[in-house]
């Protein structure tokens, strides 16, 4: 049976967050009735990336997208980043019947800075050390190597903003089983068409 893309919450239906968030503020998520996550591992995987899907960083500066709040994270000493982040995106992840896994340059970071935000519970995560923005010769994204092998021939769906036909190339020619690229445009982030096709991609494998 197809999972039911979850809406995404207007801003007006959006709780409220100080501008500055902190580890250890007290938020506690709840995630949708009836979703649960970590079932069996014959579900397929979501690699989620963060700065593109979830933070629609190249939106127009300094306007906020409708639906989301603003972070201030400071992963190293200085400025503190500017992360823009919608609290509806993690119960309408949960909602669609993959197991959540990072893939993004915060790596575990995502759980402490990301994840409290959107409303998820703490993910695994892809390890780049090694290969971050590292170049290829043959134009396949840092990323995608890692990927596959994490996924370890699981079906599995990827959202990011820096995909590549040389991706779905490797890709295929290195994962067994069926693999969705989606991507994303970082000027708008995550949307419903997306979540509708995430949705599609894990009904298919059911049929």
């Amino acid at each position: 049976m197809r999972p039911t893309p979850v809406p995404l919450v207007t801003r007006a239906a959006a709780p409220r967050y100080a501008s500055r968030y902190e580890p250890g503020q007290k938020y506690s998520p709840v995630p949708a009735p009836g979703v649960l996550y970590g079932d069996p591992m014959s579900r397929p995987l979501l690699f989620l990336d963060v700065d593109g899907p979830l933070n629609p960083y190249a939106a127009q500066r300094e306007r906020r997208p409708a639906g989301y709040t603003t972070i201030r994270v400071a992963l190293e000493p200085g400025r503190p980043l500017r992360v823009w982040l919608h609290p509806g995106h993690g119960r309408a992840l949960l909602a669609l019947g993959y197991d959540l896994c990072w893939a993004t340059t915060w790596m575990d970071a995502a759980n402490r800075w990301i994840a409290p935000v959107i409303g998820l519970p703490e993910l695994p995560w892809v390890d780049f050390t090694g290969a971050l923005f590292a170049e290829r010769p043959d134009g396949v994204h840092w990323k995608t190597e890692r990927i596959v092998a994490h996924a370890g021939g699981r079906p599995f769906a990827w959202v990011d903003d820096e995909q590549s036909p040389a991706d779905e190339v490797f890709v295929a020619a290195r994962h067994p089983a069926p693999a969705l690229l989606r991507h994303v445009d970082p000027r708008l982030g995550l949307r419903e068409p997306d979540l509708e096709a995430l949705a599609e991609f894990a009904a298919d494998l059911e049929a």
